[in-house]
Parts: structure tokens; sequence; C-alpha cells
């Protein structure tokens, strides 16, 4: 994909990161379409009033630790201070009202990714949701099927072997990552803490040494300009070796936090037609039932998405991770960060030619990757092998969206925008032709190249001969796993 050829796809889609005089224009030049920048100011809002409505409940806490330690999660996930720019928090990727993924419709269908707290910086990827994510198992390698199990992100990087939990070791990656919440310094991300309302309750949990830090008096500075940090100066909140792994302490303690809320009733639930179904309260209907058939039998779905069996919750995953031979997504404003921005951060030197090989790159890259967890040595064998594959995502929540006419985004880069797109690429990936340049058949009666064919599942995905109806009824049975069901009420 030659750059000229990105450009007009972001043009098309009404985003350009660097064109300063297009419409509503944001925060540090990135430059969204009038309805793009609508939907993000209505999702900041939103954000702002779940964080001061939960912030009340600081006036009379819960005396339980565990829902304490939910509470503290809850206002991180919240908080827009902890974001180099303070404009963005962990929840600006992760709204509840679409299953703990990205709520802005537009940027579902334009881009898959999300921008930045430097608004003019995209990640490669769409958010990966974080409902269910905290039952992900740290990450483990199983010799039988030759496969790693567990951790957290598309790439599984959020090991979990430090902390013990992928969850909270997930929680520490975005608030460094200069694609993301951008602070240069971890530490920033402590400071910005010791200045929130939650300060006392977070040290009423993890102790009142949390926060006792002799910041350097150019901390405000350093903490206001984005990252990364200068490999010259890794660390530029300059602290004492104490006052630092002090720090380090608390910054695990704050991805604890996040992964306490990520784990709790308001998050992982279970609360869908389904879970309803499984307990005798409701029906399917004729549509629904035989979509869960199909999902279980011809359709091969249930082979990663599992939906339980002996000892196992169903969860619709495997925690595994798998190639489908997804396209590249085009629309991606990644591809185009391969020039220095205004303060000289080349995210994708790649460019058009980038390709995502998920799990591989982490395991033969990992010492270059912005992420939360080191690389067991002992996997770097296991790199080739795992070449294009990403993790196998929860189900759960899948067509969870606040309104019909809702775009959601499917794929580790977001290619798809309907569920019955992507059930359509499984069945028919290997038996349609390829797509020309511009084929309006697209995503119906062609399918561009795979993204990379190195491991590509052909075990249980592209050509799994469903009829139109097949596909559909897979589809009405995936909406039956959104939580929030009464038997009162529709999915």
């Amino acid at each position: 994909m030659s750059v000229a050829a990105v450009a007009a796809v972001l043009i098309a889609a009404g985003l350009s990161a660097c064109a300063p005089n297009a419409p509503g224009k944001a925060r540090d030049g990135g430059s969204f379409s009038p309805q793009t920048q609508k939907e993000i100011e209505q999702v900041e809002a939103e954000i702002d009033r779940m964080e001061t409505q939960t912030l009340t409940r600081l006036a009379a806490p819960p005396t339980n630790q565990v829902q304490q330690v939910e509470l503290l999660g809850k206002l991180l996930m919240f908080d827009k201070q902890l974001s180099v720019n303070r404009n963005e928090a962990c929840a600006f990727c992760h709204m509840p009202d679409v299953g703990f993924t990205g709520s802005v419709s537009e940027l579902n269908r334009t881009t898959g990714a999300y921008p930045g707290s430097v608004r003019t910086r995209f990640s490669s990827r769409k958010p990966q949701s974080h409902a269910y994510a905290a039952l992900s198992p740290v990450l483990h390698y199983n010799p039988g099927p030759g496969d790693l199990v567990g951790g957290n992100f598309w790439d599984m990087r959020a090991t979990g072997r430090r902390l013990g939990n992928p969850a909270a070791e997930q929680a520490e990656g975005p608030p460094t990552n200069p694609v993301e919440m951008g602070l240069p310094d971890t530490a920033c991300a402590v400071y910005r803490a010791s200045r929130r309302p939650y300060r006392a309750m977070f040290e009423k949990v993890w102790g009142a040494q949390a926060f006792a830090i002799a910041w350097p008096r150019n901390v405000e500075q350093v903490c206001n300009r984005p990252g990364p940090a200068s490999a010259a100066d890794p660390f530029p909140v300059h602290l004492s070796a104490v006052d630092r792994g002090r720090s380090n302490a608390t910054f695990d303690q704050m991805a604890q936090s996040i992964a306490g809320f990520e784990a709790s009733a308001e998050d992982t639930n279970f609360t869908s037609k389904f879970d309803a179904m499984l307990a005798g309260k409701v029906k399917f209907t004729a549509q629904e039932q035989a979509g869960f058939t199909l999902f279980t039998g011809k359709g091969q779905c249930n082979a990663c998405h599992r939906d339980g069996g002996p000892g196992e919750d169903p969860l619709f995953t495997d925690f595994t991770a798998s190639n489908i031979g997804s396209p590249a997504n085009p629309r991606l404003p990644y591809y185009k960060e391969n020039r220095p921005d205004a303060r000289g951060y080349v995210a994708n030197p790649d460019g058009p030619a980038f390709i995502d090989y998920g799990v591989g790159n982490f395991l033969s890259n990992g010492h270059l990757l912005s992420q939360p967890s080191a690389v067991d040595a002992r996997w770097l064998k296991l790199a080739a092998a795992n070449q294009g594959r990403v993790q196998v995502p929860t189900l759960r929540n899948v067509d969870k969206r606040p309104y019909p006419g809702f775009v959601k985004a499917y794929g580790h880069n977001g290619y798809f925008t309907s569920l019955k797109e992507i059930v359509h690429f499984y069945n028919t990936r290997d038996t349609l032709p390829r797509c020309k340049a511009h084929d309006p058949g697209e995503g119906t009666t062609c399918w561009p190249a795979p993204e990379t064919t190195l491991n590509m599942n052909t075990s249980h995905s592209g050509n799994l001969g469903l009829s139109n109806a097949e596909e559909d009824a897979i589809v009405s049975f995936m909406a039956t796993l959104t939580d929030g069901f009464t038997p009162t009420s529709r999915p």
C-alpha cells in the first residue's frame, strides 16, 4: 500500500493526521471530521460524568477492602489526568456501553484505531475489550497443542508473570505508550495520582508510603512533555533509588486496583441472555438456537471461542492465539505515522510496509516494544510459530452497542465493521476470489489478501460451507452474549 493510497483512505474517512486546517481541530494538532469530533466530545463528557459520580462514593466509601480496591480501580480508569495532556482516560478506549471497547462509532467505522492523548498519534490496533480479561490466566506454554495460553493484549505481551495478574500488567501499558496516554515516565502517573481526590483512599488500602516520594522541582514540566523518553534519559523524573522503588511499587498497586475493577461484577458479570438460558430462566428463539447449534457444530466457532466445558466458565475464548488471515486495514492512520511528528516521534518507521506480526513480534522484538512485561527467554524459540497470531478475543458483549446503528469494529486491526461481515469472512475466506483495487464486492463477493499468511489457521476457518441464513443465525446467537439481559428485555 502506498503512502498516497493511505492518505486517500484517511481523507475519505474525514480524518487527516497532518491537516491543521481540517474541521474539528483537536488538541495537539489532531483533526477530525465534525461527526467524529462530536462523538469524541460526547464520550469525553460521559467519562467526566461517570468519574464525578464515582468520586461521590468517596464521601461514604465501602468498608470492605475488596470493594475499596474496585472503587480505586474505577476512579483510575476514568481519570483523564493520568494522560500527558490530561485529556484521555483509560476508559476512552474501554467504555461500558459497548462492552469495554471503543465507544466512538465514527472512529470504529473510519479508522478502527483510536487517537492517543497526543491526538495525531494512533495505535496499530483497535481497542481490545477488557471485559472478562481479568479471567485470563498468566501466560504459559502448553506443549501438547503447542500453544501459548493467557496474558492480555492482542499480542499477549501483558504476561502476568511478574505481578501474577495479566490484567494488572496490561493496565501498566497505556500510561507510557506514546500512542496512547503518552506519559514519559511511569513516575508521572504516580505523581498525578498523588494530586487526585482518591489519594487518601489509596493510602488507606495500599499504605501511607505510597506517595511518600520526594518529587523533583521540575516534575510538572517533565510530565507535561509527551513521551517517549529519550534513550539517554529513560527515566526523566529523576528520583533517588529508594523513591524510584517506591514509585514503581505504587504504579504496580495502581494497576492492581484497575485489575480489581475489571474483575468486579460491574465489569465481569455473566448477565447475558445466554447465561439466563443456561440457568433455565429463558429460552432462545428458533434462530438463536439454530445459531448456537451452528456455533458449536458446523461453524466450528467453539473450537477457539469456547462456550465452556467441565470446570470451565463459558468465556467464549480459549486464551490462545490464532491468525485467521484478516486483511490489513488500510483505514489505520498508523500507516502514515512514518514521519516525525511535531515532537520528532516516529510511531511507525515501516510506514505503509508495516505488517502486524502479533505474538511473534512480541516474542522476537519484545525489548523494542512499549510493553509492561518482559519476555521469558525460554519462549524465544516459539517466535516463528507465533508470527501473525493474535489473541483469540472473548465474544462476550461482542454485539453490545448503545443503539442499533452504532458501528463496532472487529478483528485486531478493526478491518471488519459488522458481525455479519466477519462471520462471512470465516465462512468464505478461502472460497471467494481476491479483490481487485477498489472492488465494490469487497467483503461480500471477494476478499483482499491476508495481511500475513504465516501460521494461518486453516483448520477452523476459511471454507465452512455455511448458507447466508446460517451466517445470520450465528450472528443472532452472538447477540445473546450481551450483558445486562433480563427475561423482560432483549440483549
